[in-house]
């Protein structure tokens, strides 16, 4: 049985201005980095009351690996010191949820010398209102809510978790998903059902789902005027021998750009059709992945036992099973572009969906 810790930090600190507040917080390593919102009173309050139903004493979970439990009124705090307004809390404890199940390994994650960090996509109707940015620059900057919903778990993670690097978070790299790495499906965009819709919920329901994430990789094809050689780059990014994929199987998020999906409507492909056809396509052969067996050769666990090691021409997919594809439209109208994120591999955990819970409006 895990050992769970309460946090060791005061209820109230008192402090002379605004600086004195933020100098604090950077020594007190109760940031990622940059400047936090102090959490006042005032402020805290205002958060807990866009959550009504929720207890503040209410444990959400515990975060590993020092397993402190994340209390509604913890999540607030951080919240607050993300710099979110209160609209997103309900939307930051869904996440949260989904960060602490099991099932998302979050003590691999911070623990781990790979790059991998949560991915949070959210899918639902009318996240405009809230603004929750799911086109123009939708992996990038200039959106508080995206921005701030991502740096508002990184700083559960460290605060509440210990993810502190070189410490726990022993990431060799990291990569900028670190500091926030959260976007949203744009339903308007798409030609298919959303992706809420394809886990079960239904279409007015807003879910967060995570994934363990390298960062995104651009797909650039500016040439093809057909869904096969739209298809064939997102394949081929895919298949990198450097993405954990190659390797380690897993999961991978594919997006697809609004110009690129116009593809995929014109020709009436599924979704089912590209995950299907990406994972035919997406594939190495073992002789490429043993590098042609120049230092040997080795077993692979993660690869299913009915590949054929011994045959260099056999094909390795970069995931077990077509469904460990999940496929997203998102981003601006213009430019034929799409975006591959590789995950962690098989031995990082895998996705969780949480609905949110919306308090009465």
């Amino acid at each position: 049985m895990k050992e769970v810790h309460l946090l060791p930090v005061p209820e109230r600190i008192d402090v002379a201005d605004l600086d004195q507040a933020v100098e604090l917080f950077f020594e007190k390593e109760w940031t990622d980095g940059l400047p936090i919102v102090p959490p006042t009173e005032a402020r805290v309050a205002a958060m807990l009351a866009a959550v009504p139903d929720r207890d503040p004493g209410e444990v959400v979970g515990t975060v590993p690996p020092r397993w402190a439990e994340a209390t509604v009124r913890i999540c607030a705090v951080n919240a607050v010191m993300a710099g979110c307004l209160p609209q997103y809390m309900p939307v930051l404890l869904a996440i949260v949820e989904a960060a602490v199940d099991p099932t998302f390994n979050l003590g691999g994650i911070q623990a781990t010398t790979h790059v991998a960090a949560p991915l949070i996509v959210i899918s639902g109707p009318s996240l405009g209102e809230i603004g929750i940015n799911a086109g123009y620059n939708v992996f990038g900057q200039g959106f508080r809510a995206n921005a701030t919903l991502g740096r508002a778990l990184r700083l559960i993670m460290t605060n509440v978790g210990g993810g502190r690097p070189g410490e726990a978070d022993l990431s060799q790299f990291g990569h900028p998903g670190k500091f926030s790495f959260c976007i949203a499906e744009n339903d308007a965009a798409s030609p298919w059902e959303p992706y809420r819709v394809e886990k079960g919920f239904q279409p007015d329901d807003t879910i967060v789902t995570l994934f363990s994430a390298e960062g995104p990789h651009s797909v650039t094809n500016h040439v093809a005027t057909d869904t096969f050689g739209v298809g064939q780059s997102i394949a081929s990014c895919m298949s990198s021998l450097g993405s954990n994929n190659a390797y380690g199987m897993g999961e991978v998020v594919v997006v697809v750009g609004p110009e690129h999906v116009a593809f995929f409507a014109a020709e009436k492909w599924s979704k089912d059709d590209l995950r299907l056809y990406l994972y035919q396509k997406a594939r190495n052969p073992i002789g490429k992945l043993m590098f042609e067996r120049r230092y040997g050769s080795f077993y692979n666990r993660m690869w299913p036992k009915w590949f054929d090691r011994r045959r260099d021409a056999e094909e390795v997919p970069v995931v077990v099973r077509p469904d460990d594809i999940h496929i997203f439209v998102a981003g601006g109208p213009a430019g034929r572009f799409s975006m591959v994120v590789p995950g962690w591999g098989g031995l990082g955990g895998r996705s969780v969906i949480r609905k949110v819970r919306w308090s009465a409006r």
